[in-house]
């Protein structure tokens, strides 16, 4: 990070009893060392101001931006930096973290040292997606983790045929489908059977919810691909949803077409915490 840290953004966990007494003190701690914090909504509250602003507005004229949460928070964050050359240093509030591991026991030491510009930084690329319907383009998301099909009701299965790079692949009758990055591949589609892929790995995965045809197997495809979803059912009751937080309700014939996006994100790590050793504390594998 050699750009001199003069302005930081701050995301806050809605509801977070850690983030009602640490934001008051973040706020101090950086005013101290000379720098301004943009905050949004949920950190204006809890520090007791008005002046708090909608996510997407955070970023602006910041050099770094902090996140207080869990992995939901650092998935809206990242849609909300929008591929702006910003890092994001991610607390972890919530329960498991995947993504945002640093504790906040290590939030002013790291932050310390960030600040100073030394920092160890992943770049995580996001994935781009669009909804086509009739031949019109009804709405574009970029995800950092995923993409879904899925319908609304239990234990409904959805039909969906899907190309890639115009290749017939097949079609998938199942409880949904997952698309998703490298990074998304220990969120929704490890638990849905799909592969650990390394974050730098350039890829993108397919993985049925709980196929019909049991033979049905997650498929890795190079990111360079483009991934073409078309939704065959003729109810209403399915959605395509981004990063387990937005989305749209499909229609018969919808096409959801899928690939790298031009953005990445740029995430802070502590200086001695590779992949692996996160995939050991989170998923509790066996150590030495």
């Amino acid at each position: 990070m050699p750009t001199k840290v003069e302005t930081t953004g701050i995301i806050s966990k809605p509801n977070s009893a850690h983030a009602s007494k640490l934001v008051p003190e973040l706020i101090d701690w950086l005013a101290a060392r000379g720098v301004k914090a943009r905050i949004d909504e949920e950190s204006a509250a809890y520090a007791g101001r008005k002046d708090g602003l909608p996510r997407a507005e955070v970023a602006n004229g910041a050099q770094l931006v902090i996140v207080l949460g869990g992995d939901g928070t650092l998935l809206s964050a990242a849609r909300a930096v929008g591929g702006r050359d910003i890092p994001l240093f991610a607390v972890n509030l919530g329960s498991l973290g995947f993504l945002t591991a640093m504790t906040i026991e290590e939030l002013y030491p790291q932050l310390e040292r960030a600040l100073a510009g030394d920092a160890r930084i992943g770049h995580r690329r996001m994935l781009h997606s669009e909804l086509w319907r009739d031949g019109k383009l009804v709405a574009a998301y970029e995800a950092l983790n995923d993409i879904v099909l899925a319908k609304a009701e239990i234990a409904r299965m959805i039909e969906v045929e899907v190309q890639v790079d115009r290749t017939f692949v097949c079609v998938y009758r199942a409880d949904g489908l997952i698309v998703a990055t490298p990074t998304g591949s220990t969120a929704y589609s490890l638990s849905a059977g799909g592969p650990i892929v390394y974050p730098t790995v350039a890829s993108l995965s397919i993985t049925p919810i709980c196929p019909h045809t049991l033979t049905n197997r997650p498929v890795i495809v190079p990111d360079e691909s483009e991934i073409h979803v078309i939704y065959r059912d003729a109810d209403h009751t399915a959605y395509l949803t981004v990063d387990g937080q937005v989305g749209e309700l499909l229609s018969e014939g919808d096409s959801v077409f899928c690939r790298r996006s031009e953005y990445m994100i740029r995430l802070i790590h502590q200086p001695n915490l590779m992949f692996f050793d996160v995939l050991r504390e989170k998923l509790r594998w066996g150590g030495r």
